[in-house]
């Protein structure tokens, strides 16, 4: 059995999904000093990074990790909402519709579609519900007693994690597959985890250090793409 893994942010789709949730909260007028305190806590790491001093996956871990603040509180029922109105509202218009294509033949084709991400799994799984994927891996967000406490579980969803996850959902699900014929597309370098678990890396829409780690590792990029199989 194959498998195709699909990054979402820039991969999927043109924009963050991360930015998605902000604008839930923001078009509702809710949560408004959680998102101030976000934008405080993290903007420094963003200057640091775009300076060099640290790496990208340095600033983007707290990220993913800190989205939990703004629907800590929630049930499971009430976070639901956040989660449809990022895949209708948030992120409508944005998707590559090209990958999109690329997804669904691999479905027709018959191999197990994968959505991996930094994003929320909940989040995750209601966008490979928009289309059509079998499996969303995504960062866990803590629950107590029916309601997110506002904490990611670690690890997030990036980097190396992306694959040790990914093996621990297929091992859970029991499934046996052929990785050396499975296929695999991303954005960014911390997507290398992802691409390397597959005998079929594809740097789809690269950043500029993926494009780079793709051109010395003879990875083929987006315009290489060719019908699976």
């Amino acid at each position: 059995m194959k498998a195709a893994f699909f990054d979402v942010d820039g991969t999927l789709t043109d924009v963050r999904v991360w930015q998605g949730v902000m604008d839930y909260f923001n078009a509702h007028g809710l949560r408004k000093w959680t998102i101030r305190w976000f934008w405080v806590y993290h903007t420094p790491y963003f200057l640091l990074y775009k300076l060099g001093v640290i790496s990208q996956s340095s600033f983007r871990r707290p990220w993913a990790a800190h989205l939990s603040w703004l629907f800590r509180g929630y049930t499971e029922e009430e976070a639901q909402k956040i989660w449809d109105w990022v895949v209708k509202e948030g992120i409508a218009g944005h998707w590559r519709e090209d990958v999109i294509e690329i997804l669904k033949r691999h479905k027709a084709d018959g191999d197990v579609v994968f959505l991996v991400s930094a994003g929320p799994e909940p989040l995750v799984k209601r966008i490979g519900d928009e289309v059509g994927a079998d499996v969303a891996v995504g960062t866990g967000h803590a629950v107590h007693a029916g309601r997110f406490t506002g904490k990611s579980i670690p690890p997030v969803c990036m980097d190396e994690h992306k694959a040790t996850l990914t093996r621990k959902r297929i091992a859970a699900l029991g499934l046996e597959l052929d990785f050396g014929k499975s296929h695999a597309y991303a954005d960014s370098p911390g997507d290398a985890g992802l691409l390397e678990m597959v005998g079929n890396p594809i740097a789809v829409y690269p950043d500029a250090e993926l494009r780079e780690l793709a051109r010395r590792r003879n990875w083929p990029v987006f315009e290489q793409i060719k019908t699976p199989g």
